[in-house]
C-alpha cells in the first residue's frame, strides 16, 4: 500500500516542497481554443489535468490513445505533445474492410482536419478488437491510454482480451505506462460477463490487465463520484452527458453527474 501512495504523490509531482509542480504547457493545451465548448464544459466530471498529471504524461513523450472516440482527450493530447513528443491515435482502420468503420475512420479525419495546427501531426493508427492492432512498433511507445473503453471489449472474452492487451504491452517500452480510466461498479453489485451496464469491478480490471504482465504502481480518485450507484435504467449511460432515458429522470441523473470512476496506472516492468 505504502508503495502504491508514493507512486501516485511522485506521479502527480506532489513530493517537491509539499506542492505540486505545474506542468504549463498541459495547463495551455487544456485552455486552448482549439477544444469544442461543450468539451470544455465537461472538465469539472473529467479532471484532464490532475488525470494526465497522475499517469505522469510529459511532453516528450510517444503516447498512444486507445479508442479515441470523438476526440475528447486528443483536443489536448494533440496539441499538448505536437512539438516535443508524438500523439498516435488507434482507432478504426481507415482500411478497414467494414464500411462502418472506414466511415467512422473518415469522421475522425474530418475532426482532426478542423485544426491543423494543433491536430495536423496526430498519427493514425488501426485498432480494431479482436482484428487488428497495428498502431505502434514493438517497444517504441512510453505510455497508452484508454478512457471508458475496457466495457466495450469485455464481450471479447477472456482469451481475446489477454491478445488485446497484449499488444498493448508490446507497444511499451519496458518501464513505460498504461492509463485507465473506466466505470466503476461497486464490490457488492454482480457483474454480468457482457459488462451490459457499462460499469466493471475495479479489482476484475486489475487482474484482467496484470494478466497480460502488467503492473499496478498507483490508483487515484480523481474521477470518483460518490452520488454514483451504478444502479441506473439503461445502465451508465443514463447518466450525463448520455441521458439516454431522456427526460425520465433527467434531474435525478443530472443531480448525479458523470458516473463514478476508477483511475488506474499500470506499468510495463523493466
Amino acid at each position: 500500500m505504502k508503495t502504491l501512495i508514493l507512486a501516485s504523490l511522485l506521479a502527480c509531482g506532489l513530493l517537491a516542497n509539499g506542492a505540486a509542480m505545474a506542468d504549463d504547457a498541459l495547463q495551455a493545451a487544456i485552455a486552448g481554443d482549439q477544444r469544442i465548448p461543450g468539451n470544455v464544459a465537461r472538465d469539472g466530471a473529467r479532471h484532464p489535468y490532475q488525470t494526465l498529471e497522475f499517469f505522469g504524461i510529459k511532453p516528450t513523450m510517444t503516447v498512444v490513445e486507445l479508442s479515441p472516440g470523438n476526440g475528447w482527450y486528443t483536443e489536448i493530447l494533440a496539441p499538448y505533445l505536437r512539438d516535443g513528443g508524438k500523439l498516435i491515435t488507434a482507432g478504426n482502420d481507415p482500411e478497414s474492410a467494414n464500411a462502418n468503420r472506414r466511415a467512422a475512420a473518415g469522421i475522425f479525419q474530418k475532426f482532426l482536419d478542423t485544426h491543423p495546427a494543433s491536430f495536423g501531426k496526430v498519427q493514425i493508427g488501426a485498432f480494431e478488437p479482436p482484428v487488428t492492432y497495428s498502431f505502434a512498433p514493438k517497444g517504441t511507445v512510453d505510455m497508452v491510454l484508454t478512457f471508458r473503453n475496457i466495457h466495450n471489449w469485455i464481450p471479447l472474452g477472456d482469451t481475446r482480451l489477454k491478445q488485446l492487451f497484449g499488444s498493448v504491452y508490446d507497444s511499451l517500452k519496458p518501464g513505460g505506462v498504461l492509463g485507465v480510466v473506466e466505470h466503476r461498479l461497486p464490490a457488492a453489485m454482480p457483474q454480468d460477463a457482457e459488462a451490459s451496464t457499462g460499469y466493471l469491478h475495479e479489482d476484475y480490471v486489475i487482474k484482467l490487465i496484470e494478466s497480460a504482465g502488467f503492473k499496478l504502481v498507483a490508483r487515484s480518485e480523481i474521477n470518483a463520484n460518490p452520488k454514483d450507484n451504478a444502479n441506473h435504467k439503461g445502465g451508465v449511460w443514463a447518466l450525463p452527458p448520455t441521458y439516454t432515458n431522456k427526460l425520465e429522470e433527467h434531474d435525478q441523473y443530472e443531480a448525479i453527474g458523470e458516473s463514478d470512476r476508477m483511475t488506474l496506472k499500470f506499468i510495463k516492468p523493466q
